[in-house]
């Protein structure tokens, strides 16, 4: 069985992290194959939803140590393969519209925690722990923890997080805004896919369109956003899509969306 496996069943799309023997660290193999499988779903449009998971017991435990350290780099070398490939699994993500729901249960630790707060939403089971990690191996976090983990949890709880590399656990990581919501660990794989598939039979394009509208305008301000969203409302309102949601509603039967 390979590594990361990418999979597609009835619009969603499902990407499992598949080194359950190593509490699934990822080697660059894997980077190179998670980005490839989050460009594929970018331009299937048969894929709406996708759900990123670990095998076995763990979601990501981060970068293989083993691994990475058996090759010696240098400094421009080091920082080239973080920008060239690991770096691409953050870039395909931002590049891609469709939801993206991390289902977390075991550790998520240095770069798997970083993968995880990097996807939309994040359900974690009840044995879920989260931590950054990075500082006590003398590192500093190099995928994206110093951008994503703010925006979550604010300045001053993510210094402390970042600079103690401490454990959450799943309930803590819920009061913090880590997490959207804590489940049995064998109720988080059914309760995922429930809402991949609420939103996998939801209208696609306006979907997609409310993340873009979330992410853009958290760059923004208020008069750019609201120019910005009568945009993608007036496009929107012009599908097809909108346009049987609009009369499903009114004729109380469950609507059929093509996607244009």
């Amino acid at each position: 069985m390979a590594d990361l496996e990418y999979e597609v069943s009835d619009g969603i799309g499902t990407i499992l992290l598949n080194r359950p023997d190593r509490k699934n660290a990822f080697t660059l193999g894997m980077v190179d194959e998670w980005a490839a499988a989050l460009r594929a779903a970018r331009s299937q449009p048969e894929v709406r939803v996708v759900v990123v998971t670990g095998a076995g017991q763990a979601f990501c435990s981060g970068v293989d140590l083993d691994a990475f350290h058996a090759e010696e780099r240098s400094v421009l070398e080091h920082k080239m393969m973080l920008t060239e490939r690991i770096h691409r699994v953050a870039h395909a993500l931002e590049d891609l519209d469709k939801p993206v729901i991390a289902a977390v249960k075991g550790v998520a630790v240095g770069a798997g925690m970083d993968m995880a707060l990097m996807c939309d939403m994040r359900f974690a089971g009840a044995s879920a722990r989260f931590s950054e990690g990075y500082v006590k191996v003398g590192l500093v976090p190099g995928d994206g923890g110093c951008y994503f983990l703010p925006r979550l949890v604010g300045t001053a709880k993510a210094l402390e997080l970042l600079w103690t590399g401490d454990f959450v656990d799943a309930d803590e990581a819920a009061r913090l805004g880590i997490v959207n919501h804590v489940y049995p660990d064998d109720e988080l794989i059914p309760r995922t896919y429930e809402l991949a598939r609420r939103l996998a039979d939801g209208p696609p394009i306006a979907i997609q369109m409310i993340k873009r509208a979330v992410y853009q305008s958290s760059q923004l301000d208020l008069r750019t956003a609201l120019d910005l969203i009568s945009s993608h409302l007036a496009i929107v309102q012009s599908t097809h899509d909108s346009k049987e949601a609009f009369e499903a509603f009114r004729q109380k039967r469950k609507p059929v969306f093509e996607g244009r």
